[in-house]
């Protein structure tokens, strides 16, 4: 005679031993580094990072050195909870189908269900990236989404081994056409490895990722937190769930009910894949009839002279063109400047620099500015 515990037993070793193969995988395709544990009700907090106005100027020699101020600020919140979910199973259909497709069956369709459930919040999350864009082709939207991301790190000294990508599945069909492209299957999920510059592209459907949109992240900016479901302090509820006794992503039992002659199957589970920087996701639109030019800024004069007490005027013309100019001048002591406005003050070069800053990257142009002597 079969010993019904030790089936159930096999079943729930079975069942979070088929989850964590397919995290690793998963893990090893994106490229996540770090599996965190935290405790629930831990609060995940995603930053922006950056030079508030650009890289301070260089000093004449002599004078005191200017800080460059770099801010960092919470962006994005979100609580590491345990999350419960129960499937059950009547003796109506173990009996109509038999127990292989009643329970094994319905098991591989919770699993799955569980496993979309993070992923779902994990594309959520990366619709709100911050280094937006605005690119005419589906090639276009690839290589600024992933330069985008690379230019933002290098900004804030973070390395970068490889960046992966989210696109909607029918752009990258569009956009290959009859060509012949090697597309794998690992958690649910399709994917193209070293396409275009990338070492991962997932091939998506709306809502998760609509078309005529990429995002790309570094894979340095994806972590993986979650709680583990064999805490004495949860067993001390008198709740025992298994494990697979190393990562322990997820708990797992299994029991009969006698009161409705059903077989109810529980697990309990804390996971969120998150991006450490927000500003390190790119969220890049495609617009055949838009398309944004690459952002710049030009001075009508790369050289001026002024009197002491005298002024001169330059222009700034930015792409876009409602950018927001910010002047600076490299020595006060030698010329100031004010709205494109500037004063000679005393003998001596200065530098006039005007700075534009659009989706999180500064762009400069200058003017070497000659102070006479007075008369």
């Amino acid at each position: 005679m079969a010993n019904t515990f030790t089936d159930v037993k096999a079943r729930e070793i079975d069942f979070v031993s088929r989850f964590a193969q397919n995290w690793d995988a998963l893990k090893n395709i994106l490229g996540i580094m770090n599996t965190i544990k935290k405790e629930s009700g831990t609060t995940l907090v995603a930053y922006t990072a950056e030079a508030t106005n650009g890289l301070a100027e260089s000093p004449a020699a002599g004078k005191p050195i200017p800080a460059t101020d770099i801010t960092v600020t919470e962006a994005a919140k979100a609580d590491l909870t345990v999350e419960k979910y129960r499937k059950t199973v009547p003796v109506e259909d173990v009996v109509k189908y038999g127990a292989t497709v009643a329970i094994q069956k319905t098991d591989d369709a919770f699993l799955v269900e569980l496993q979309n459930n993070v992923l779902t919040r994990f594309y959520n999350f990366l619709h709100t990236g911050t280094l937006t864009g605005v690119e005419k082709t589906f090639q276009m939207a690839l290589a600024m989404a992933k330069g985008k991301v690379i230019d933002k790190f290098n900004r804030i000294n973070k390395t970068v081994t490889e960046v992966v990508a989210f696109v909607n599945v029918l752009d990258v069909y569009e956009y290959v056409g009859a060509a012949n492209i090697t597309v794998q299957t690992q958690f649910g999920l399709q994917y193209i490895k070293d396409f275009m510059g990338y070492s991962t592209v997932f091939l998506l459907s709306a809502p998760n990722v609509e078309r005529g949109k990429v995002y790309a992240t570094p894979v340095e900016n994806i972590d993986l937190y979650h709680v583990d479901p064999s805490d004495s302090d949860i067993a001390k509820l008198g709740l025992v769930y298994t494990t697979d006794g190393e990562t322990n992503l997820i708990g797992f039992h299994a029991n009969g009910d006698y009161l409705t002659a059903s077989g109810d199957s529980y697990a309990l589970m804390g996971m969120t894949l998150w991006a450490e920087y927000i500003d390190g996701i790119s969220a890049i639109t495609i617009n055949p009839n838009g398309g944004s030019d690459t952002p710049s800024v030009s001075l009508n004069k790369s050289e001026a002279t002024v009197a002491p007490e005298a002024t001169t005027t330059l222009t700034a013309t930015t792409v876009p063109a409602d950018a927001t100019v910010t002047w600076t001048t490299s020595d006060a002591t030698v010329a100031t400047v004010a709205n494109g406005v500037v004063t000679g003050v005393a003998k001596g070069t200065a530098t006039i620099t005007a700075t534009i800053t659009v989706d999180g990257a500064n762009y400069t142009a200058t003017c070497a500015v000659t102070v006479t002597a007075g008369v």
